[in-house]
């Protein structure tokens, strides 16, 4: 016969985290942890700078602390840090807070994505980086990335690339008015030691400040990251004769400090896209990105008017006719159209002008 043995409470095992110590949703305060910027992201390992552009300024690699949870950590972001701090080889700081963001650059896959993709954290300018030719500039394309910068709070410059294939006039009259700066380039020579016609223009336009390049692959935009940071050595590529798209080479966004300037000025590069999806950006606010339509807007149109092509009474038509000749009643029209197009896009009342996949 089987005897049954005797427990007392000292028998009891409890395994630590499992109840042997009371929970809490208070969080460290992590008083001595040292800021730095983000530069870049890598699978979940993070590439920063301690005391960004001070005295003690030194790389680091970090993770994000559990207590972040889902809270995405994006180039250009100022986050706190503790532990190994060093940046020695093998050690490994902890992401624990994200300050504060001046800015936050959104896009969505498509005008119905609910899900938005941080692409960087505070830039004061939006850099749309698009080719003359080869391939072709796509004016939507531009219209929804000033469109994201304006809602972002973000100015906006036009970096025209391979003027020596077309006249850079027309884009510059269409985005001037709307009070999109505009630099204009284009390369010479061989890939391994191009000169930059125009990048002291670029240069100026960027210095003091944080700029990130968008542009879809192809037009340049790599060429002019290695013109401005020569040792970035950002991938460059070629266009597709058949489809006329460039493939992508920028993999990851990163944030790169332009040297040989009196004042920190960074520029953050990102992959190469061909959407750029305004799911985030509220229809009531999308005309505040065509700055000559919102002054238009405010003196024609009635209370209440929606802007779109069949509103009735819509002054922005009125401001088309009001042209002063063919070539300005031309343009308006083109940046009327691009609205509304952009308009009902997002509103899903119809499918035109919408990004394709990337």
């Amino acid at each position: 016969m089987t005897r049954r043995r005797q427990y007392d409470e000292s028998d009891v095992r409890i395994r630590p985290g499992k109840g042997s110590r009371p929970r809490t949703k208070q969080r460290p305060e992590h008083a001595d942890a040292q800021r730095a910027m983000v530069t870049g992201v890598d699978r979940g390992r993070y590439a920063v700078l301690v005391d960004a552009d001070g005295p003690d300024e030194r790389p680091a690699t970090a993770m994000k602390a559990r207590e972040l949870g889902r809270e995405r950590v994006v180039p250009g972001d100022l986050v706190d840090l503790v532990g190994d701090t060093s940046g020695a080889e093998g050690s490994l700081a902890r992401i624990v807070r994200i300050t504060e963001r001046r800015t936050v650059l959104r896009r969505t896959a498509d005008d119905t994505d609910p899900v938005e993709r941080v692409i960087v954290a505070n830039a004061d300018q939006l850099v749309i980086v698009t080719a003359l030719a080869d391939p072709e500039p796509r004016t939507r394309m531009i219209d929804r990335c000033v469109a994201a910068a304006y809602d972002a709070g973000m100015d906006v410059l036009l970096a025209l690339t391979k003027a020596d294939l077309a006249d850079p006039a027309e884009l510059v009259g269409m985005y001037s008015p709307v009070g999109v700066r505009t630099v204009v380039t284009h390369a010479q020579g061989p890939r391994d030691a191009r000169t930059i016609h125009g990048l002291a223009d670029l240069r100026a336009a960027l210095a003091g400040r944080t700029s990130v390049l968008v542009g879809h692959s192809g037009v340049g935009k790599s060429t002019l990251v290695n013109a401005l940071v020569p040792d970035a050595q950002r991938a460059t590529g070629v266009v597709n004769a058949v489809t006329g798209r460039g493939r992508h080479t920028s993999t990851s966004a990163v944030a790169l400090r332009v040297p040989g300037e009196d004042a920190p000025t960074w520029v953050i590069d990102t992959p190469g896209v061909r959407s750029f999806g305004l799911a985030h950006v509220d229809p009531d606010h999308l005309l505040h990105a065509f700055a000559d339509l919102g002054e238009a807007s405010d003196e024609l149109c009635p209370r209440g008017c929606t802007h779109a092509a069949d509103a009735p009474d819509c002054g922005l038509d009125e401001w088309v006719t009001a042209a002063d000749d063919d070539t300005e009643r031309a343009a308006r029209a083109a940046r009327v159209d691009s609205f509304r197009r952009i308009l009902a896009s997002r509103l899903g009342t119809s499918e035109a002008d919408t990004p394709a996949a990337p």
